[in-house]
């Protein structure tokens, strides 16, 4: 994998790591190949029970990088099938992970880079943190789902009023929008990351895909079509080792200790 993203396994938690920190992580063809692949990676390995999303430096990441951009407009590339290569593949792998994704946001996360971050199902903003749409700073329409996942947090009107007027976001804000699950202190960033996601590792791995999977599907759905779903999710985690051991602990007046299968 290129230096350009990190990849970490520790007790159940994997750690993504965009490590272009000179150029606030911003996005080559490289940085998007192998962000893919470490995604990817995280999905199908058994080991791996929940996930972070992270850059280095002071930026979560600025998105697109700009000056590999440009240089593909002159060539006329074009977007250079980034969408449909690179995007569009991470967005939805983080999304539909069966297991868990936060994001770890310690600076500036725009344009695509804001979009990786609401792909993640939580988010944990710096003091420093700040979010920005950005495209039409540039003459673009969103990319990377951000049409999807902004209004479903923010509702539609304030999303329309980030993305048309692409004013930054700041941490406070950010909370009180519903945008992040919680800011901390810069230098506890890490720590509430790692906390978060390991406790999520120890969890219910199987039911938290579930969970997952029933509010995406619901998202695009009537009631009825909620309610089917949710029952033949329901009926798969009832076969689980975790439900039988979490009944079997709740009867003994214990805490279940569960295993992910």
């Amino acid at each position: 994998m290129p230096d350009s993203v990190q990849y970490d396994v520790v007790k159940g938690v994997a750690t993504i790591t965009l490590a272009r920190p000179d150029a606030m992580n911003s996005l080559t063809a490289e940085t998007k190949s192998a962000l893919r692949e470490a995604v990817e990676r995280a999905r199908d390995d058994t080991a791996v029970r929940a996930v972070i999303l992270t850059g280095s430096g002071r930026a979560f990441s600025a998105g697109q990088d700009l000056r590999e951009h440009a240089a593909n407009l002159d060539e006329g590339l074009g977007l250079a099938g980034t969408l449909e290569e690179h995007y569009g593949p991470i967005v939805l792998a983080l999304s539909r992970m069966p297991k868990p994704v936060v994001a770890a946001v310690q600076g500036v996360a725009a344009g695509a880079g804001f979009s990786l971050a609401l792909a993640c199902d939580l988010r944990i903003a710096s003091e420093k943190a700040s979010f920005a749409t950005a495209f039409t700073r540039i003459g673009l329409a969103p990319d990377s789902g951000m049409s999807w996942t902004l209004q479903r947090l923010v509702g539609r009107a304030k999303a329309l009023e980030l993305l048309l007027l692409a004013e930054p976001v700041r941490a406070a804000e950010a909370l009180e929008l519903g945008l992040v699950t919680s800011v901390v202190p810069a230098e506890e960033l890490k720590a509430a990351a790692l906390a978060l996601a390991t406790r999520l590792a120890a969890g219910p791995t199987l039911a938290y895909g579930a969970v997952k999977a029933a509010v995406e599907h619901a998202a695009a759905t009537d009631l009825a079509g909620a309610l089917a779903t949710e029952g033949e999710l329901q009926k798969a985690c009832a076969h689980t080792a975790d439900h039988a051991e979490a009944t079997k602990a709740f009867l003994r007046k214990e805490q279940p200790v569960f295993e992910g299968r």
